[in-house]
């Protein structure tokens, strides 16, 4: 399992498990419910029939009258409608009596007892029947929304540690980019004074100039490769540059130090199109996509480089006729480790993305692909 794996399974596991611990409480928040509105059923029950023996005429021989009334007097917080057979009401219990001066106000509250609970039926002899509508105590009411405000913390704390682990994750990769950049820079600016050294006594000793000139085309390729080196971890400088000619530049480069296999071609406006930009970067940026594309086409094959504008961004086009990529990574392969090659460490492409949307905040991304037939790459930076 390689890094990026890691991390989006540590990532979902949490999810997961936030998910799993809030279902849990829900399920066990639903079984009090159910079990606090049985036994309130119960208690109401028991009221109804001391109501019943309250009401009876006459009144049952065994009746503890006392017994009844302390029965009856003990629900102070159950609303409670009794009505007659023909469903008029006749008394209400724990219930305003301004909600009832209105008939049609009267009506919905009857309604909504009805919804929260089935009648308790009421014999009083001779076929005269009444019947108890209740609803749910405040409490009960309470436990309704514990649910909604426990899914809503819940979503928090899973936000909060999502938020959290990407920022600490960030951050750590953001330390990594900066340290290992800043030390490669460090160890290959040490033998690189050193052959700048020898340049000059070799230019002493009248050695083949062509030779100390192919030597210092290298010194100076490595002096580019260390200022771009020690510019990641910082903030570069952006200076008002023509981006056709800075792709122009890095164009001409690549293709002279590239196989003879690779097709190469430009395709680029007339004039100036002028962005903030920081050519070593840039030109550092091209360079990684573009040998990600020789890679996909194994070194043979065809890669076009264009620029495209319109009102507020210009658009560089990099596209090669390789082997493409699946949708489902189109985003995977931006992020640090991901890799299909067998050497690497997947570095190339999300250093791509760190240089044009954090340092020049532009926009990087796979504009197509299709499987055995190529990809293009977009990258999209803002106008002056």
């Amino acid at each position: 399992m390689n890094f990026t794996d890691e991390r989006r399974f540590n990532r979902w596991f949490i999810i997961i498990s936030c998910f799993i611990v809030v279902a849990l409480v829900l399920w066990n928040t639903s079984i009090f419910f159910q079990r606090l509105k049985e036994d309130e059923r119960a208690k109401m029950s028991v009221w109804a029939k001391a109501q019943e023996a309250l009401d009876r005429e006459p009144p049952p021989e065994d009746a503890d009258l006392d017994l009844i009334l302390e029965i009856l007097n003990n629900n102070t917080s159950i609303p409670i409608i009794h009505t007659d057979a023909d469903g008029k009401i006749a008394y209400t219990t724990n219930i305003d009596p301004g909600k009832l001066e209105d008939a049609k106000r009267a009506e919905n509250l009857l309604a909504g007892l009805k919804d929260e609970n089935e009648p308790i039926i009421i014999n009083l002899g001779n076929g005269e029947k009444q019947y108890i509508y209740y609803g749910n105590s405040p409490v009960l009411n309470s436990l309704k929304y514990y649910p909604i405000g426990l899914v809503l913390i819940g979503f928090l704390f899973i936000g909060v540690v999502y938020f959290f682990y990407t920022t600490t994750k960030s951050s750590e990769q953001n330390k990594l980019w900066a340290g290992m950049a800043k030390e490669t820079a460090h160890q290959i600016g040490t033998p690189l004074s050193s052959l700048i050294g020898w340049t000059e006594i070799l230019k002493q000793e009248n050695v083949n100039e062509s030779y100390i000139a192919e030597m210092e085309k290298d010194i100076t390729r490595l002096e580019t490769i260390t200022e771009r080196f020690s510019k990641i971890g910082s903030s570069p400088i952006l200076e008002k540059t023509n981006i056709i000619a800075a792709t122009q530049q890095s164009f001409d480069y690549l293709k002279t130090r590239s196989s003879r296999l690779i097709d190469f071609s430009l395709d680029v406006p007339e004039g100036n199109i002028t962005v903030m930009l920081n050519q070593q970067l840039y030109s550092w940026t091209i360079e990684n996509l573009v040998k990600n594309a020789i890679d996909a086409m194994r070194g043979k094959g065809k890669l076009n480089i264009s620029i495209q504008e319109d009102q507020k961004w210009a658009h560089i086009l990099i596209k090669d006729t390789g082997k493409g990529l699946e949708k489902s990574r189109f985003n995977l392969i931006f992020e640090p480790g991901h890799t299909s090659k067998k050497r690497g460490w997947g570095l190339g492409l999300s250093l791509a993305k760190r240089i044009i949307e954090s340092y020049h905040h532009g926009k990087i991304k796979v504009e197509e692909s299709e499987i055995n037939k190529g990809t293009t790459f977009k990258i999209s930076l803002r106008k002056v």
